[in-house]
């Protein structure tokens, strides 16, 4: 049962909260090469377009195009033969003709997409994996953001931070060139992992006709795939396996295969592989939408430095994947934030936005804060960060400010005196503002201090934007005895606060 407002609610003076003059706006000039998605036949159109000019007009209009976009983009001439490849691919038709017409049907089929021209927002932020070179009392970290473009497509960038020895954050310049990673096609699978997801998306609580058939008959097909794949194993192999069995089965089987193997399709295209070049800067990488299930963007990444028993580190975010319909979360997984992995979260109580994953274990599971209902908040255990089947309800809304909904604002924070959860309350016309409550350090499941007033709401200057009156953040951290809280204003821009510790644990009831 969630804790008594009146019991926690805050007994002192609000603390202060310095507003950082640090202010990161949307800019449209940062742009990445995406490929032109057109139908088969118009595709094919251009291409035969192309294919009936002169070499000499080719040359021309190719060199043109370099003039025009070369010194845009780190390496135009790879993404346009790229792009080639891959209309190829999808008219069936063989490589060939000259490598400048080659380029310069690659280009017709590119174009810029400025990844944050609408918005950048919805920040959170970390401790950097590399400190060489920072002096004491100082920290580098990683600050992540929603970036939103044309179509409201959502993703994820970065930027370099330092924290002073006073808390001041400075933002590190931008690199030049913005690009998005190389999605690895052929990632190995954990063969008991990928099934257990399988067996969650078929065998669900609500079954329909086809997922009814497949209980009936499923796990004999399963075990027919299974027994032929080793315990790693890569999307080609499944595929040649599925196809395989589907060639020997009855007729009536066959619906049941092609229905399998979509699911299977669905799930490799959901849990997959990403790399960003070495030379890249990190202010350069843009983890844009790939696989079907976030075609409408990555939404809200909860970035937290995960700390094993071991003593073994490494990052996970959660995010929400929107398909233009449906909302499915995802976490992602890194050690450099050059190379991550991208997995579904399963299990009964997965679908559901903002979850936030403890940075550590708990009693040797991990923990999770979530909002299953859309209006309260809950904590979840789990042997398996990819699977979440339990919750109990943590916080319910109690406050004038956050009656409509709560929610989490990253990652609980660890302090000696509890766990510091940051989160957001909506209100009266909508109005979001950022709370704090702190829980137990032994039992997060008992709310032991919480402030009855919003530690942070929209100010008069931050009101305005493409959705007003809305301050959020995806986490923040602790330096120096202060908490960096990095927040977004009204869905348009983001700005940080520090706000002093000790000041925030009396008003909680904790000093």
């Amino acid at each position: 049962m969630p804790a008594s407002s009146t019991q926690h609610a805050s007994r002192s003076v609000h603390p202060t909260v310095r507003k950082q003059p640090v202010r990161l706006n949307p800019d449209s000039s940062r742009v990445i090469p995406r490929m032109l998605v057109l139908s088969q036949q118009r595709s094919q159109n251009i291409v035969d377009r192309i294919q009936a000019l002169s070499e000499e007009r080719v040359r021309e209009i190719l060199s043109q195009v370099e003039e025009d976009f070369g010194q845009r983009h780190k390496s135009i001439r790879e993404t346009f033969l790229s792009h080639y490849q891959r209309v190829c691919s999808l008219l069936g038709m063989k490589q060939g003709a000259s490598e400048e017409r080659n380029l310069l049907i690659g280009a017709y089929l590119t174009m810029e997409y400025s990844v944050e021209s609408t918005a950048l927002f919805n920040p959170s932020i970390v401790q950097h994996p590399d400190q060489t070179g920072v002096r004491e009392n100082q920290l580098r970290t990683i600050i992540s953001l929603r970036a939103v473009g044309e179509g409201h497509i959502s993703s994820i960038v970065f930027r370099n931070a330092l924290i002073d020895e006073g808390n001041n954050v400075d933002i590190e310049s931008r690199g030049q060139f913005p690009a998005t990673a190389r999605v690895i096609p052929d990632r190995h699978y954990d063969k008991h992992l990928f099934f257990l997801k399988l067996f969650d998306m078929t065998f669900s609580d609500n079954p329909s006709a086809i997922d009814n058939a497949l209980r009936d008959a499923g796990q004999e097909i399963v075990q027919g795939i299974t027994t032929r794949l080793n315990d790693r194993f890569t999307s080609r192999e499944l595929m040649a396996v599925i196809q395989d069995n589907q060639a020997a089965a009855p007729g009536e089987r066959h619906d049941l295969f092609e229905e399998l193997e979509r699911r299977m399709i669905l799930l490799t295209r959901s849990n997959y592989e990403i790399h960003f070049d070495e030379d890249s800067a990190l202010s350069e990488r843009v983890i844009f939408p790939v696989s079907p299930s976030e075609a409408n963007g990555i939404e809200d990444a909860r970035f937290v430095r995960f700390v094993d028993d071991d003593g073994s580190c490494r990052y996970y975010a959660t995010y929400t994947a929107y398909d233009g319909d449906h909302i499915l979360t995802q976490l992602l997984e890194t050690e450099d934030f050059r190379k991550f992995k991208v997995h579904t979260i399963n299990g009964k109580f997965s679908q559901s936005k903002g979850m936030a994953l403890f940075p550590r274990r708990i009693k040797g599971k991990y923990a999770m804060i979530s909002r299953i209902d859309g209006e309260k908040l809950y904590l979840m255990y789990s042997d398996n960060p990819h699977f979440w089947g339990s919750a109990e309800r943590l916080k319910i809304p109690m406050f004038y400010w956050e009656l409509t909904q709560i929610g989490n604002c990253g990652s609980p924070i660890e302090t000696e005196k509890g766990w510091l959860l940051l989160t957001h309350g909506v209100g009266p016309m909508r109005k979001y503002s950022i709370g704090v409550v702190l829980l137990d350090l032994k039992d997060p499941s008992k709310i032991i201090g919480q402030l009855s007033e919003p530690l942070l709401s929209p100010a008069q200057d931050e009101r305005e934007g493409y959705v007003p009156n809305v301050v959020y953040s995806c986490g923040g951290l602790i330096h120096n005895n202060e908490l960096i809280v990095p927040y977004a204003v009204s869905d348009t821009a983001s700005r940080i606060a520090s706000i002093p510790m000790d000041e925030l644990l009396e008003a909680l009831g904790a000093r």
